[in-house]
């Protein structure tokens, strides 16, 4: 019987296992013989942690997500709340529906704002975007896959979004949004990334 595993174990594994779909397989070793034997109950925190991670991958990788977009979200258990403007409706119900389909979300609230239509909120984006990345100290961060500094113009007012590496970036991408003709105000709520 050596190398076997008990009837009594064996049992137990399949009784918790049919009984409990919210277990998984845990690194605690049987005693005699060490192999797996033990279940136990699945961490909330790291089920919160692998949702965000799964949520923040399928809104990046949306195919029309770009610097002019801000898409955020919070996920509180299997509820996932999404918030940010975007220029295009299609972007906006794009988001709902992949987060939909996350295994382990059971309800989305949209909260995403289409921005206006508007030739001179567009002439403002594109005249933001080329001061703020065309300054020497931020082209680096012209080069990354998705851009950390998004530009949101709304009504000919700016908001700053995403992060930036020191504060020093932070004030120039603002100075740079500020003196665009056209702008009316900036706001900028760009974080310092540690």
């Amino acid at each position: 019987m050596k190398g076997q595993w008990p009837q009594t174990v064996v049992l137990g594994i399949f009784l918790a296992t049919a009984l409990a779909p919210d277990w998984h397989w845990a690194a605690i070793k049987d005693p005699k013989d060490k192999k797996p034997a033990v279940l136990t109950e699945r961490d909330p925190s790291q089920v919160q942690r692998r949702l965000e991670r799964e949520v923040r991958h399928e809104l990046v990788m949306l195919p029309y997500y770009d610097v002019f977009d801000n898409l955020e979200y919070r996920v509180d258990g299997g509820h996932v709340t999404l918030t940010g403007h975007v220029v295009r409706p299609t972007l906006k119900s794009s988001a709902e529906n992949v987060v939909k389909k996350i295994e382990g979300v059971e309800k989305v609230t949209n909260n995403i704002e289409v921005l206006p239509v508007s030739p001179n909120d567009d002439r403002i984006r594109i005249a933001v975007y080329r001061s703020i990345y065309g300054h020497s100290a931020l082209q680096r961060y012209s080069v990354r896959s998705v851009s950390p500094i998004h530009v949101i113009v709304k009504n000919g007012n700016v908001t700053l979004e995403g992060a930036v590496a020191n504060e020093g970036d932070k004030n120039i991408a603002n100075i740079q949004a500020t003196g665009v003709s056209g702008v009316f105000s900036v706001k900028n709520n760009l974080r310092v990334d540690k």
